[in-house]
């Protein structure tokens, strides 16, 4: 039982980040070196925590609510690359610098980071590729 407990005291703590290369303008390889799951990814996408459904709206209908902000995802597998959107998802200030979206990847040079999320990055590397799964599966 005690094992089981430094085993989940230890998964519940922040990932170390796993390096990747930017080549043009995304980031060609999975960042685990898995694909993602694209169901869990929905999971993400439509969680009010921390992800997407804040900002973006989509192709959700069974979700009320949904951000008016950002980009409708509606068909975000046609606009972008899985290169692309990975990139998008570890750090879009890539490509806007004055960006609201989170660079959800990252832990350095950020600035206003909340407390929970100081020195850490938002998401995992296995749920960046779960969410980049389930974007790609939108088309219009």
């Amino acid at each position: 039982m005690i094992a089981l407990s430094l085993a989940l005291a230890a998964g519940a703590r922040a990932e170390e980040l796993l390096p990747y290369t930017i080549v043009n303008d995304g980031i060609p390889a999975s960042l685990t070196g898995f694909p993602g799951d694209a169901a869990r990814g929905r999971a993400l996408v439509l969680a009010r925590t921390t992800t997407c459904i804040l900002c973006h709206s989509g192709p959700f209908p069974e979700t009320r609510f949904q951000g008016d902000l950002a980009p409708d995802l509606t068909g975000a597998g046609n606009r972008w690359s899985v290169s692309q959107l990975r990139l998008r998802l570890v750090d879009a200030s890539r490509f806007n610098p004055d960006t609201i979206m989170p660079s959800y990847y990252r832990a350095d040079g950020l600035v206003r980071v909340g407390r929970n999320f100081a020195g850490k990055p938002i998401l995992s590397a296995a749920e960046i590729e779960d969410i980049v799964a389930f974007l790609a599966t939108l088309r219009d």
